[in-house]
């Protein structure tokens, strides 16, 4: 995980640190590993890191949950204050950056809490998966300790607040110790970000009674299994394939490119007649903008004459390579290469090209969208719950339904020749084509368009063959 989360935050100096120190001979001759002249303290370092893995994750959330997906309950005032948590909430700001970080660091935590200092509702947040230690039992999570080091810590003294959710409770409790023990546990009052705390807690002084049966923290996995653990309920990280050899080469593809370039630079070479004498101990100069020149008293073949060296730039070469490199980690991360800007050249594409393009994105979407959906539906219905409990909400909680949309927008040509082929066929009413073009209507709104269309066209008007009189 320490080695995802490097490449996700996409720093150099991370990357150097984690390979450089690594126990691995061999991945100590990576290129963030080396150790060579021009990586001393105090020269620049010309390596180049491209933020492909950042890319990655960020694709994973924005496919998730560039669309919020629809949740909902049976009861109306239930819906309508879940509506309201949600948007308070900033539910899809607060999902869309826990998808980028499961799918970097092969899962997420999401926990629901609630502080009335700050807000008059429960709060659901993103806790870090490598500052979690979790409890599994038959694949499902029964507990979990959270920890994070706090403000005021220092090499020889770091202070830790763990927090620990069980059925029923939430545990608090702050720790003194080192940078690698743990410590002694210390009354919460001890340090001022857990001061607040201590009011809180029940007649055993650790613990938060929540009121309700269900766990307030729930994981969520980025994708199983995890290939490395196949014992574990963990999840595997998109970069698991794994695809660090990708991510260095393509790291060292634009490196060698700028490197290229960086040696391509025009350079003149001159005789020492060109020279200009500075003076005792100034050495000589050249002056480039001169316009008028002596001429040398010599043959012309005598190598006595302005040199212009430029060596060519690999272009071509180096583009192929990284758009390679590029194209063969999406995939190895479960993504169409378009999702990346790659095969899509300028030229225009039909909608049913697209979607046969994107249908490894879409396929890795939905199958991450099946381990959301339970997560979401949990930690919503903990909301729900406890803001009966705990806040005195006149609601009935239940566990919501979320679904996930397909991920692909119909364009309005497509959409239109749809309707138009089943128009052509009989295979259609009015009615139905009304509520495909307009899926968001409700039937009061279909209905008066349903009889708009019927008006215009004549549709409405009775048959005349049928008043005819019989014979």
């Amino acid at each position: 995980m320490r080695i995802n989360d490097a490449w996700y935050t996409g720093d150099a100096r991370r990357l150097a640190r984690v390979y450089t120190h690594h126990q691995r001979p061999a991945e100590r001759r990576r290129l963030w590993g080396r150790k060579s002249a021009e990586h001393r303290v105090g020269r620049r370092d010309h390596r180049l890191h491209v933020p492909l893995a950042g890319d990655i994750a960020s694709t994973s959330a924005d496919l998730l949950f560039a669309d919020m997906p629809t949740i909902t309950v049976g009861d109306t005032a239930t819906q309508a204050r879940l509506d309201e948590l949600l948007d308070e909430g900033r539910a899809q700001q607060t999902l869309l950056g826990a998808a980028e970080q499961a799918a970097a660091l092969s899962g997420v935590f999401l926990r629901v809490t609630w502080d009335r200092e700050l807000a008059d509702r429960p709060l659901m947040t993103v806790m870090q998966p490598d500052a979690a230690l979790p409890e599994f039992r038959w694949g499902m999570l029964r507990a979990v300790s959270f920890w994070r080091e706090l403000p005021g810590s220092t090499d020889a003294t770091v202070w830790r607040h763990i927090e620990r959710h069980e059925p029923g409770l939430i545990l608090h409790a702050l720790y003194e110790g080192t940078a690698d023990n743990l410590g002694r546990a210390v009354p919460l009052t001890e340090h001022y970000e857990t001061a607040s705390l201590a009011d809180s807690l029940g007649q055993d002084g650790v613990s938060i009674a929540t009121g309700i049966r269900d766990l307030t923290a729930a994981y969520v996995p980025n994708m199983l299994p995890n290939r490395l653990h196949r014992g574990f309920d963990i999840g595997r990280s998109d970069y698991a394939a794994p695809i660090y050899d990708l991510f260095d080469a393509l790291d060292e593809t634009w490196t060698s490119w700028m490197r290229d370039i960086r040696l391509a630079r025009a350079r003149l070479i001159i005789p020492d007649g060109y020279m200009r004498d500075e003076g005792p101990g100034n050495g000589a100069s050249f002056d480039d903008d001169r316009e008028v020149w002596q001429a040398l008293k010599m043959p012309p073949n005598d190598g006595a004459s302005i040199t212009l060296a430029q060596f060519a730039i690999r272009v071509e070469e180096h583009r192929v390579t990284a758009e390679s490199l590029t194209r063969q980690a999406a995939q190895a991360a479960g993504y169409s290469p378009q999702s990346f800007g790659l095969d899509g050249e300028g030229q225009a594409v039909t909608a049913t090209e697209v979607d046969s393009r994107d249908q490894r994105s879409m396929v890795t979407t939905r199958k991450k969208a099946g381990y959301w959906r339970h997560g979401i539906a949990d930690m919503t219905h903990v909301q729900l719950q406890l803001d009966a409990v705990q806040f005195g909400r006149r609601i009935t909680p239940e566990r919501p339904h979320v679904e996930f949309g397909d991920g692909v927008t119909e364009s309005e040509q497509a959409r239109a020749t749809t309707l138009d082929l089943l128009s052509r066929a009989g295979a259609v009413s009015t009615g139905t084509k009304v509520k495909i073009l307009h899926p968001d209507w409700d039937d009061t709104a279909v209905k008066a368009e349903v009889s708009a269309i019927l008006a215009e066209t004549g549709a409405a008007v009775p048959d005349p063959v049928g008043t005819f009189p019989h014979i």
